[in-house]
């Protein structure tokens, strides 16, 4: 019997349109855009887009209770 392997390679977007950072972030879009203190990046000629990591920096800040924190780290970057 013939054996086969297939080899898959997943890529993970770092950048996030809105509808789909709301969706990494399992909530509402309307709610997301309301809640979510990560600013988008314009890439010259895209829709805004939201950095994966960034999104994932606030999650972990709620959780361990300092969003407030990441929000001014957020906007000193900028």
């Amino acid at each position: 019997m013939a054996t086969t392997n297939l080899n898959i390679t997943v890529v993970l977007k770092r950048m996030l349109k809105l509808s789909e950072a709301a969706g990494y972030v399992s909530v509402p879009l309307k709610h997301f855009k309301t809640v979510c203190p990560v600013r988008p990046i314009e890439i010259s000629g895209s829709p805004p887009l939201w950095d994966r990591h960034d999104i994932d920096l606030w999650i972990d800040d709620m959780k361990s209770g300092t969003e407030a924190t990441m929000r001014a780290n957020i906007l000193d970057q900028l």
